[in-house]
């Protein structure tokens, strides 16, 4: 019973910073899908993966020309 909601909350968890990453690479990277596969590869440390999104968040825009 506890395994069940251990890996439901992970991939939860991992779903939810790599689609977080993907969105804030749109418009913060040139390449969103590099920025979703380092997201999702520091889903499995989530205090890393947490830091990443905050760095994402404030970075700056991307300017599209």
């Amino acid at each position: 019973m506890w395994s069940f909601i251990l890996v439901s909350a992970f991939v939860l968890f991992a779903t939810a910073v790599t689609l977080i990453s993907y969105r804030l690479g749109l418009t913060k990277t040139d390449s969103a899908g590099v920025a979703a596969l380092i997201g999702f590869l520091l889903s499995f440390l989530p205090p890393l993966a947490l830091i990443y999104l905050v760095f994402l968040s404030l970075k700056e825009d991307v300017a599209i020309v």
